[in-house]
């Protein structure tokens, strides 16, 4: 088997993507957890939350929606639950299964947390980029996602913000 190498564009574009995967993650915990005690994981499940119908998703779905492993997720749920943020419950439609809903807590601090996680995102990327430049960012992340992502699991989480 023959490796096809990279050539010196594509050797310079993955590089400055592997520095922004790498240094963009530190730059979104930081902020939260200084102003908000939240991981960006954290953040990222509240988010999923406030955002699904009654506030509430299984818990399969929820791991879904943030690319988490159960095991993972169950962890991080159990310790916004210790701070009342966020509640477990059996499903009504499927005793097998658990739902995790946002409690009026959890509502309050992902929304005290979204202004200073939103000028984070702008501070570090959006207000980098021209406007063409996000429009860009947005075709090369679909991109990407399509081969990362080729069954969708999370496509409607990034869907549901394109405003069509």
């Amino acid at each position: 088997m023959t490796t096809k190498w990279l050539d010196q564009p594509e050797l310079a574009a993955w590089i400055r993507l592997a520095s922004v995967l790498e240094l963009l993650p530190g730059a979104l915990d930081s902020q939260l957890r200084r102003d908000n005690g939240l991981t960006h994981f954290e953040y990222f499940v509240l988010a999923m939350l406030s955002e699904a119908p009654d506030r509430t998703l299984r818990m399969t779905a929820l791991a879904q929606h943030t690319s988490a492993t159960l095991p993972r997720l169950s962890h991080v749920v159990r310790r916004l639950e210790d701070r009342g943020l966020i509640e477990r419950f059996p499903c009504p439609t499927d005793a097998r299964a658990t739902n995790a809903r946002l409690t009026d807590a959890g509502w309050d601090k992902i929304r005290e947390a979204a202004p200073g996680h939103v000028a984070t995102v702008r501070e570090h990327v959006i207000d980098a980029l021209t406007p063409e430049q996000v429009t860009q960012l947005t075709a090369i992340t679909d991109a990407i996602l399509t081969r990362l992502d080729p069954e969708g699991r999370m496509s409607d989480v990034y869907h549901r913000h394109d405003g069509n």
